[in-house]
């Protein structure tokens, strides 16, 4: 495997880390219709399962970078 298959995989899976988090917040607020400690908590998670999206992404870009051929 070289370095320029695993930055695309990384970024790949940073993208749907960041859109998952999205889609998961907006409907659980929508099943709630507001926002209490259950949908505050989860929002939570979301942020950080987001900013580790966007370290793969991030990851994923250098490795691309890096390694281009």
């Amino acid at each position: 495997m070289n370095a320029h298959f695993i930055g695309f995989t990384l970024q790949v899976i940073g993208e749907v880390m960041i859109g998952l988090t999205a889609i998961m917040v907006h409907r659980r607020v929508w099943k709630e219709h507001k926002i209490n400690p259950v949908v505050y908590k989860e929002m939570q998670r979301e942020q950080t399962i987001g900013i580790i999206g966007i370290i793969l992404l991030i990851i994923g870009y250098l490795l691309q970078i890096i390694f281009r051929a």
